[in-house]
Formats: structure tokens, sequence, C-alpha cells
């Protein structure tokens, strides 16, 4: 709490703490005394017995406060002057909000205080206070309950014009039932009339107040002008500086604010997106594909106003000059895009009719009691995509395909051609009622605040750059990330390489598409290869194709005059370019792809089949090809019809992930009053643990 006010006041932010502790100093300090008095006595009087005996008496609240402020601000001094802040206490009653003038001579002492850079340190002169009025806090602007904190920092928030109002709990905000109880959902963000969608449960253990005077003070507070946020001071959830996250606009705890947003929030989305995903899930196989085709169908049929959502992207791109090309060039779509699109969608719904429910797996573990394995949807998925309008039909088509719920959150450049692909897909699942089951965030929702919603998500597939990706695996806290942060491809050509196949190899995989994850970074050339025709040819096809080349060390070493020598082998341009680095044979080109590679997808082209082998039994990359262009790497061509994403990962799915990937499986156990205790030792039963026969695939 100190370093984090410290640090806010140092960067030019006016801070005012409004604290209590005084009665808790004070009762210690002053049980402190008492029982060295009561030592004393006795030491003085032992032969009276019954002074032995003597309890603590009950300590008065005001009393305790009188002796405790002196040691309450003694604390906050020692604290703050780490920091090199000055505090000031200042002690408040009612008289201090009744009075017009003391309330003016109170104003003008805390504006001084804030100009002079000191931190005014507030709290009730709880020495003096009369008991507190029942039900008094808050009915007035004039009036205020002494006993409680939160009401005074209200009140103080409106008098002091202050922007901001940070509420510290126990608990991480407000929550719609009391915290710990089943199904408790906090409240993200809390508007004036919710109070009866709440339920509020005891007050705090510590202090005078609990949750309902916070949200009162709040709401009060809210009306007076000043922004609110309820946060866990305590256990502070985010980067542990929960002031500090607050103010930088971190989504903590539960915000106060008057406007309601037009749609719903993210967190509903989530639900509605759950709910869908398990209606759809229960769909027959048929219908499934059914909105697939129809969603494949609109794509062509809506083309034009598909075009001219793009186009509006386009501009607005180009005017502002955010987009580099290779970012320009994604977000366009076209004509035999669209085509191209449907036609993987079609691929999908045909492959999709035994994906959910299909048995992988069927065991006898003893008479009557039947084992199978089937696949199931994972739940709800996130992906998060940057200027790829095309990824929002082909995700969408696989997630339908496979039962899952969809939350997707594109980039606001693709802003336009996003809305109308989701309104498509929306239309399409209507036809079967569970348009819910893909949802767009349309809501300035800061990717990782979405990655923190553990309970509503159960996979991000992150699709874009690499910073992207790696923040949102370093965001995404309790949820599994599928995906690879970079697509560094090699093609290693091969002293049995052949001429004709070399120079198509390499264009297509540099050239074709530039700006993809799958196309060439890295050419790594056999030693034996430099000055020969074969090489030449494949220098001055990279010069026709106006490729930038970048040499790498030991390439620019055989060199007289070598182009600008690379400043990281561990890099993806994504534009024409590319680095070429020579090699003394496959073993040190296999060692090279695992020092600087991705994973993402290797090539070799030579014509010696045990050289090939090798190489394709040893590259540990999710995608290894030989004498075939990297971009093959992709779900369409691969005949899933679509992909989510190319994973890199060892775990669960890798290299282009289509519906096998965004399955996963459950066990279904079919007995007939069977218990373990039939098995032991002296039981009746036996386990078999039989192999049985799979039901036949559907291949229509």
């Amino acid at each position: 709490l100190y370093r984090q006010v410290s640090v806010l006041q140092n960067q030019g932010r006016e801070m005012m703490i409004v604290t209590s502790g005084a009665v808790a100093f004070g009762k210690q300090r002053l049980r402190h005394e008492i029982l060295l008095s009561q030592s004393v006595r006795q030491a003085l009087h032992s032969g009276q017995s019954q002074l032995k005996d003597m309890a603590i008496p009950v300590l008065e609240a005001r009393a305790c406060a009188a002796a405790g402020q002196s040691g309450l601000m003694a604390l906050y001094e020692a604290m703050f002057t780490q920091y090199s802040i000055c505090a000031a206490q200042v002690r408040v009653t009612n008289l201090d909000f009744h009075d017009e003038q003391k309330r003016r001579n109170l104003n003008g002492t805390l504006h001084e205080l804030l100009r002079m850079n000191i931190v005014p340190i507030i709290n009730t002169n709880d020495a003096v206070v009369p008991p507190p009025e029942p039900n008094s806090d808050l009915q007035g602007v004039n009036v205020i309950s002494v006993k409680d904190n939160d009401s005074l920092a209200a009140r103080l928030a409106v008098e002091m014009k202050t922007d901001l109002l940070i509420v510290l709990s126990d608990v991480e905000g407000l929550f719609d039932s009391p915290p710990g109880s089943d199904d408790a959902k906090l409240i993200d963000i809390f508007y004036p009339g919710d109070q009866q969608s709440v339920t509020f449960g005891t007050k705090s253990r510590v202090g005078m107040g609990g949750m309902e005077a916070k949200v009162k003070a709040a709401l009060w507070a809210l009306q007076g002008g000043t922004s609110v946020v309820i946060a866990n001071g305590t256990h502070p959830k985010i980067s542990g500086h929960v002031i500090t996250d607050i103010v930088e606009g971190k989504k903590v705890g539960t915000f106060f604010s008057e406007v309601k947003p037009a749609g719903p929030t993210v967190e509903q989305q989530g639900e509605m997106a759950r709910t869908g995903g398990r209606n759809l899930a229960a769909l027959q196989p048929e219908q499934r594909a059914e909105i697939i085709y129809r969603l494949a169908d609109l794509l062509t049929d809506q083309r034009e106003e598909i075009l001219l959502a793009n186009k509006k992207d386009l501009e607005d791109a180009e005017n502002k000059g955010r987009l580099a090309l290779p970012l320009l060039k994604r977000l366009s779509l076209s004509t035999s895009k669209l085509n191209s699109l449907a036609i993987g969608l079609r691929q999908i719904a045909a492959s999709s009719q035994d994906s959910v429910g299909r048995v992988i797996r069927r065991t006898r573990i003893a008479k009557a009691l039947d084992l199978e394995q089937v696949t199931v949807p994972i739940g709800v998925l996130l992906v998060i995509f940057e200027s790829r309008p095309d990824c929002l039909p082909q995700v969408a088509a696989l997630a339908i395909a496979t039962g899952n719920g969809l939350l997707l959150k594109g980039g606001k450049e693709a802003a336009h051609s996003n809305q109308i692909l989701h309104q498509l897909t929306q239309e399409a699942l209507s036809i079967h009622g569970v348009k819910d089951a893909v949802q767009l965030v349309n809501t300035r929702e800061e990717v990782e605040d979405l990655c923190r919603l553990d309970k509503l998500i159960d996979l991000i597939i992150p699709r874009g750059s690499s910073q992207l990706v790696r923040n949102i695996q370093k965001a995404a806290k309790g949820i599994p990330v599928m995906g690879h942060s970079e697509g560094i491809c090699h093609v290693y050509v091969d002293t049995d390489a052949s001429v004709e196949k070399v120079t198509r190899i390499i264009r297509d995989s540099k050239c074709e598409y530039p700006a993809a994850c799958n196309a060439l970074e890295t050419l790594l050339i056999h030693r034996d290869l430099l000055r020969t025709p074969l090489f030449d040819q494949i220098i001055d096809m990279l010069r026709v194709e106006q490729v930038k080349i970048h040499a790498g060390p030991k390439f620019a070493s055989y060199l007289t005059f070598s182009p600008s020598e690379v400043k990281s082998l561990r890099t993806e341009y994504g534009d024409l370019e590319c680095c070429i680095e020579v090699v003394d044979s496959v073993h040190e080109a296999i060692e090279h792809i695992h020092k600087y590679g991705s994973s993402h997808t290797d090539v070799i082209i030579t014509e010696n089949e045990k050289t090939a082998e090798f190489f394709l039994q040893h590259v540990d990359s999710a995608c290894v090809f030989w004498n075939a262009s990297t971009r093959f790497s992709d779900g369409y061509r691969f005949g899933l019809g679509a992909e989510v994403g190319i994973s890199t990962s060892r775990i669960h799915a890798r290299g282009p992930v289509g519906i096998e990937g965004l399955l996963t499986t459950k066990w279904l156990l079919r007995g007939d009053n069977h218990v373990v205790s039939d098995f032991s030792e002296h039981g009746s039963m036996k386990y078999l643990h039989e192999s049985l026969p799979l039901p036949q695939r559907n291949t229509n």
C-alpha cells in the first residue's frame, strides 16, 4: 500500500488515505499497560489472592482510540519516510461536515496539504465521537456515519471532487451472493439499481462496515461524480499492486458505472457461448453440418456486402497508416478468398459427421461392465486474431463441427469485416436455434483481461504476430494456450538436390505469400553447392522476385562482398526477405533448425531417400517435408477443411489444428450393480479388460 501510494504520488497524482486502526492500536497498547499494572500490583500484594485472578476490564472504544492515534500515525510516517513522502494526519468528526465553516476549513486544509505534495491520512476522531445514530448513514448531503470509513471516504471523495475512490476489502470485489457460497460470481461492473440482484452476507470480521455499506458508499460517491472501484487489498490478484493496477486501467475488482453498455458484457457472452455450445453439441451431426453448409453458401451469396465492409477496413487502415504491408495483405479479402473459404467450409461439414461422440476405445472391464472412451467438445474456445477476417468463418465452422462454444476477439482494424462475417455466422446458426454459440467480443476488453476468465474459457487460441502470442501466453493464468509464437521455417538444400525442384520449391515457400507463418525465413545450403550453377540459379531467382537477402555468419565468411549480415538467425521476416546460411551436412542442418527454429515447418530438398528419411525422422518440428513447399503446412491443404491455427506445442495437438484438435474425450462406464469390493481378493468377480471392436465410422 505505502509503496504504491508513494509511486503514484511521485508521478504527480494527488493521493489521500482514509484509514481506521487507532482503536486496534490503542486496545493493544492499553491491554499491555493493564497487564503490566496488574503484575506490579500482584507483586505488591502477593498475599491477597483475590487480585491474582483479576480479569482485564472491557476497554472503552473512545479510550482505545485516544491511546492508539499516535501509534497509527507513527506507523504511516515510518513507512512513507522510506519513499521520501511526507504524511499528515487529519482527524474529523460529524461537526466538520455539518458546520459550513468547518467544512470549508477541512477542504482548505486538505487542498493545501496536497499542494505541498503531502499525503493526508484521514480518520475519524474516535476519541470524541458520539455513538452513531441508527440508519443515519448517507441519508443526506450533510449526514455521515463517523463509525464507517467507507461512507467517510465517499463523503470526502465528493467533497474534494476526486477522480477516483478505491475501496479496499478482504474479497476480490462485489459478488452477486456471499463469497464462498455456491455459484457466487464476481460482478465486474455494477450499475445503480442493481442492488436487488445482490444478496449480501454478514459484515466483515474486521472494521465496522460490510460489503453492503461499501456498496452504499460507492453509489453515493458515484452520484456525486466520483468513479469507484471496490477491490481486494489483502490478496491482490493481478500484479500484486492493486492500487496501481486500478489506476492503470486494469480490470480489477468491481467498477461502479452509471452507464450500461448497449450489449452484453464479455462475462455474459462467455456464459452464452457455454450454454450455446452445449446446445450445439446436443444437435445431430447432420444438423451441425447443415449449419456449416449454410455458412459456406452465405459467404458466396453475400459476397458483395462482405467485400464492401472489407473495403471500409482497408481504407481506414491506409488512411491511418497503422498497418505494415504484410498486415494489409492479411486484412484484404477477395472473391477468390471467399470462394476458397466456402470450399474449405464444405470440407469441414463433410468430415464432421462423426466428430462428436465418436467411440475411440471400447473395453470390457468385467462381465456386463463395459467402458467406452468417446470424443466430446473442449468447451468454450477464445480465439484472438489480428488482421485476418477470413479467420472468423474458418474458426467458427470448426467450433460448430466440434460442438464448442466460441468467443472471438478480432483486431479493430478488421471491425467492419468481422461484424458482417459474424452476422452471417449467427444467421447460419439460427436455422437450428443455437446462434448464441458463437460470440464476437466488441467491447473494449483488453486481451489480458480476457485471458483471466478462467471460469468461462477452456482454451485460448491466438492467431497473429509472435508478440501477440507471447503476450497471451504470459497473460493466460490457468487457461491453456494453443499456438505458436513464431513461424521460423527452414528449407535445407542438400548436395543431392534436383536442379528443377530447388528454385520452384524455394520460390513458392518464400514468395507465394511471404506474410504467412508457414513461409520460408531461413534457407540452408550445403557448403558444396556454393559457387555452383545451382547456387547461382537460387540467387538469381531471389533477386528477380525482389527478395532481400541477409547473410548468416558462415555464409558471409565465404564472400568478399556479402549481403547485410543477419542480426539474428532466429528472425521471422514476414516479408520478401530471408536469411541464407551455409551448413556442412544434413546433421548440421538439423542442429541449426533445432537451435534457431520455432518447431513450425522445415523442409529438405534432395533426391537421396536415405538422407531425406534421416531428416524427416530427426527434425523435431510440427511439420517436416521432403521435396515440398513449406506452404503446404495448412489445414485446408492437409484436407482438414480449415484450421484454427498451427500448434508447435507438444501436448494435445501439433501442426495444423482442425476438427481433431478441438476435441477431447470422456469415459462412459455401463454396469449392472457393480461395486469395487466384488473384485477384491475374496470377491466374486474378476477383471477381464478385453478390447472390444469399435462401431463402424460414418464415411458418407
